[in-house]
């Protein structure tokens, strides 16, 4: 078999998206073709998430049916981490673990030539994943990880297995890739690790902040999207952190996790902060940046929750107002410590989930009213389902009513014409 066309498709976070786009950039350097139907390629790459169990059981059916196509698939990412064992026994299947992705092209020739063995591919090493030449998904948007691995023992994550310890890329190679992405037209930068706020953490300083005030010496036009960051390494630079925050070319957006409500609850997590500590971090943001955009998570009906715990989470919930909250049931993960704790009747689980969503449905609408109305600039960041989505300085996703095609990559003037649960309508102004 000598392979050239390349079928990828990948599950999960910006983080995932982007070793994606590294892949798919070093393997057009060697001369191969990527597709993007599965019928003519010669390989196919599955890059995988399991953050979640129903996000590991789709997999799994992915790989089953790609697997009738008698073609090599490729498994990289977390799952090969954590079920190498199970993936190994099955034919056609090669895996590429999270710290290899930039020896894409060793595996596919180690396969063609039949050499290739799986703990090649799954040992453990530093691989920073910076300064390659990329495929991107979106021409506009250039994505920077800055770390692998994080410093946290939540009882219920199964991505720190897999990861593995907190490994800060060095700062000069983070400038370095940014400046890349916007020298090749990137208008949106977005920063991404398991937890930004740890950046530096393992070399004993807190280097967030630091790394953002010198990308804030990069000359352009653009637009820095800052992503999760957990409360407890928030609180240590919150006023530095702030302050930068404020400065125009910082998106309003804040993510920052708080999973429950109850103080019980996050005990039993393991997570290193309180509920007074979230509190004070969102309304210490919202009093100096009254515009921002707070996001969080959510896990419902973890092993313990009663009642109570679980109304404290949506008394949380009604004093915050967060403008996206990431919920989801909790799923027992095999491999991690809550898995054998007693789990909560599923049953209980749905109908707690329909009562949260049910009250975030609420929120959003009033919330979502309030954009009723603003003008301002924004930046077109996206093409999908044939509308062009933009983005405002606080982040909120916004579909334009026009029927322009131009309009990717440019900075326009809108009007926020109407609003839905999930997004605003806006209006180009023509200024």
């Amino acid at each position: 078999m000598k392979p050239h066309f390349i079928y990828t498709e990948t599950f999960g976070c910006s983080a995932n998206q982007n070793n994606t786009e590294i892949m798919k950039g070093i393997l057009r350097q060697a001369g191969f073709d990527t597709v993007i139907k599965t019928d003519i390629a010669d390989i196919i790459i599955l890059n995988t998430c399991i953050v979640k169990g129903p996000t590991e059981k789709k997999i799994e059916r992915r790989i089953s049916d790609l697997l009738k196509l008698n073609k090599p698939v490729i498994v990289a990412g977390c799952m090969p981490e954590v079920r190498a064992e199970k993936l190994k026994k099955i034919k056609n299947i090669y895996l590429l673990g999270t710290h290899h992705y930039k020896d894409i092209l060793n595996l596919i020739y180690d396969i063609v030539n039949k050499k290739y063995r799986a703990e090649k591919y799954l040992s453990y090493k530093d691989e920073i994943k910076l300064c390659m030449n990329k495929i991107r998904q979106n021409k506009i948007i250039g994505i920077t990880q800055i770390s692998e691995g994080c410093l946290g023992s939540c009882n219920y994550c199964i991505t720190r297995l897999a990861k593995g310890k907190l490994f800060s890329y060095p700062m000069e190679k983070i400038i370095e890739n940014i400046k890349k992405d916007i020298k090749e037209g990137c208008k949106e930068i977005w920063i991404t690790s398991q937890d930004n706020a740890a950046y530096g953490t393992e070399r004993g300083k807190y280097e967030l902040t630091k790394l953002l005030k010198e990308i804030l010496k990069i000359e352009g036009k653009f637009f820095v999207r800052i992503g999760m960051m957990n409360p407890n390494n928030v609180l240590p630079i919150l006023d530095e952190l702030i302050e930068i925050y404020k400065n125009e070319k910082i998106y309003k957006f804040l993510h920052i996790p708080l999973q429950s409500g109850s103080d019980n609850i996050l005990e039993k997590m393991n997570r290193l902060y309180s509920v007074k500590d979230f509190f004070y971090i969102v309304n210490k943001f919202r009093k100096e940046i009254p515009e921002i955009t707070i996001a969080t998570d959510i896990i419902l009906a973890y092993p313990g929750e009663g009642r109570k715990d679980f109304v404290k989470t949506l008394d949380v919930i009604k004093k915050i107002q967060p403008d996206v909250v990431n919920f989801s049931k909790y799923w027992a993960m095999k491999g991690t410590p809550a898995e054998k704790e007693k789990q909560i009747d599923v049953k209980i689980a749905i109908k707690r989930a329909k009562e949260f969503s049910k009250l975030y449905v609420e929120i959003l609408q009033k919330k979502n009213k309030k954009w009723l109305g603003w003008e301002g600039k924004v930046l077109v960041d996206e093409f999908k389902n044939n509308n062009f989505i933009a983005r405002n300085t606080s982040y909120k996703p916004i579909v334009l009513k026009t029927k322009r095609r131009d309009l990717l990559g440019k900075f326009i003037n809108v009007k926020i014409v109407n609003t839905s649960v999930n997004y605003l309508v806006g209006e180009i102004l023509d200024r």
